[in-house]
């Protein structure tokens, strides 16, 4: 027998759960923390601003390739070794990051970092579902989304703390001692299952863990271009560019062309033919939705509240935490409704509340203070408490078992485009509708209007007393006018975003009509036919 068997049963699972979500919450933090640093990493490499977002794009163009091939690379290495080479990798890199003498080194190590990230999620998804027997499942996913949400949150204030009491590389250094606690514990609570191990013998034996170079290169040319075309999209003005024409083409191309190719290979790297499942396509759109809605805003608010509110990074941070802590204080309550209510009823629910919050933010004005901004966070967090649990349970409901690793990497997949997806849209959507708003309101700033007109009087009497002489008093109150004009339409931009979002939050509702009822629920329904 092999001696790896009983270990694996006899390890209490929540240690299992809690050891690879520390993982998880060390990588989903490295995705948002270095984004306020971006300034101080280009003063301190002597670089400009522009050349060192790619040091956020360089990572995610990784971690988008590594995705969707990690479970075929989990089968081929082994999974618990795949895992702690992730994790090894991930924490060696994050070092050399922090140590990186140049720009380009620094890249080339984020590149590295995003390898290693891509990889963690997809094999965590699968370790809990394969520890966790189905009636327990949803608690380790309440666990598991309690990272997924707080750790993009936290990342921003964290990580402007850090850059503003130490130094941008300790955004980076921060990583070591994480990646090396969940080293020492992977290695000894985590194995492979002995069904994973079967599974993968078997195809070893029946020769089809062979590599699968045209699946591997197509999807990595595509997913890799795709992700420069949503992150340099906007600044690059999209299709007025010839660069992401290009890759939008190519990205095209080998996307189009890795479907056919995988959905006619017997042992594809990625597993297409599970989205033949309604239940699990369903759950991947709710994932897709998720990440699109979640950072979306979690990008847009603290954006908000810098520029036009004045807030510091900490202080933008504190409001997002409310929604994190709802989170957590309602996760043990919807493993229990997990268990009684259809999930179809919850995920529409959740999505319900999702839309109402983001409705919410687009009622404010420049009035709003923070109890109002954290209160509609939190109210956004308690619709994601409804959502990521039941959606986990949804997507594994009439999967087989043996398919539980190539799952993780597509849900996971899903849930990364969506937000990449949703980032870039939003980022358009507030830069073009700011743009309109202020076309609309600049016509009515005129000499003629009696508003305008005492407004600058006045402003240029306050100026004077303050010592400024009537020509620069004038020419200063202009401008003040001008900024508020610009505050007025970045702030109705603004508005139009969180609209979008609840449009799209309340598409979830509708969705959840299409779910096919299982287990209990389909039992239920199974005893009244009869």
């Amino acid at each position: 027998m092999d001696s790896a068997e009983p270990v694996w049963k006899v390890i209490n699972p929540w240690v299992i759960a809690i050891t690879v979500t520390l993982a998880t919450f060390m990588e989903l933090l490295d995705t948002s923390i270095a984004n306020v640093s971006l300034p101080h990493i280009a003063g301190g490499l002597a670089t400009s601003y522009e050349e060192s977002t790619w040091v956020l794009t360089s990572y995610l163009v990784a971690n988008a390739i590594i995705l969707p091939l990690s479970a075929w690379l989990s089968r081929v290495f082994g999974r618990k070794r795949y895992y702690m080479s992730c994790v090894g990798l991930f924490t060696i890199s994050s070092l050399l990051c922090g140590l990186a003498p140049s720009l380009s080194w620094l890249i080339c190590f984020r590149v590295l970092q995003g390898i290693a990230g891509g990889g963690l999620a997809p094999v965590e998804q699968a370790i809990l579902v394969d520890t966790f027997p189905a009636a327990k499942r949803a608690a380790a996913f309440a666990l598991y989304s309690m990272a997924i949400v707080t750790a993009p949150a936290i990342g921003p204030p964290l990580g402007g703390w850090i850059t503003d009491s130490f130094s941008w590389r300790w955004v980076f250094f921060i990583n070591v001692p994480i990646g090396l606690i969940s080293l020492f514990f992977t290695s000894r609570v985590v194995s492979d299952p002995p069904e994973f191990k079967r599974e993968v013998e078997a195809a070893r034996n029946a020769g089809k863990l062979r590599i699968d170079y045209v699946g591997i290169a197509l999807i990595a040319i595509g997913f890799a271009l795709l992700e420069v075309v949503l992150d340099r999209g906007q600044q690059d003005d999209w299709f007025e560019s010839r660069f992401i024409v290009v890759c939008f083409t190519v990205t095209a191309i080998s996307l189009i062309a890795a479907c056919v190719w995988e959905l006619n290979h017997p042992d594809p790297v990625v597993e297409l033919r599970l989205l033949r499942i309604r239940n699990f396509a369903l759950a991947n759109i709710f994932y897709f939705m998720f990440g699109f809605t979640l950072f979306g805003s979690t990008v847009l608010i603290p954006q908000m509240l810098q520029s036009l509110y004045g807030y510091t990074a900490t202080d933008a941070g504190l409001v997002l935490g409310p929604g994190a802590f709802v989170i957590v204080l309602m996760a043990p309550i919807v493993v229990r409704l997990v268990t009684r209510i259809p999930v179809a009823v919850l995920i529409g629910f959740g999505y319900t509340v999702f839309g109402l919050a983001m409705w919410w933010f687009a009622s404010f004005n420049l009035a709003a203070d923070y109890r109002h901004e954290a209160m509609a966070r939190g109210l956004q967090g308690f619709g994601i408490a409804f959502l990521f649990v039941p959606v986990s349970q949804l997507a594994y409901s009439y999967l087989p078992k043996d398919k539980n690793n190539k799952a993780s990497s597509l849900t996971n997949l899903f849930r990364n485009q969506g937000g990449s997806v949703g980032i870039a849209l939003m980022t358009t959507v507030l830069a073009r509708r700011s743009q309109f708003h202020q076309t609309v309101l600049t016509p009515h700033i005129t000499a003629y209007d009696s508003a305008v007109t005492s407004n600058l009087s006045s402003t240029a009497e306050r100026l004077m007393s303050s010592g400024y002489t009537a020509a620069d008093a004038a020419v200063r109150a202009q401008a003040q006018l001008y900024e508020m004009v610009q505050r007025h339409a970045s702030m109705l931009g603004f508005l139009d975003c969180f609209w979008v979002l609840g449009v799209v939050a309340f598409a979830g509702p509708v969705l959840a009509l299409c779910i096919k009822k299982f287990g209990k629920e389909a039992a239920v329904k199974s005893e009244g036919a009869h």
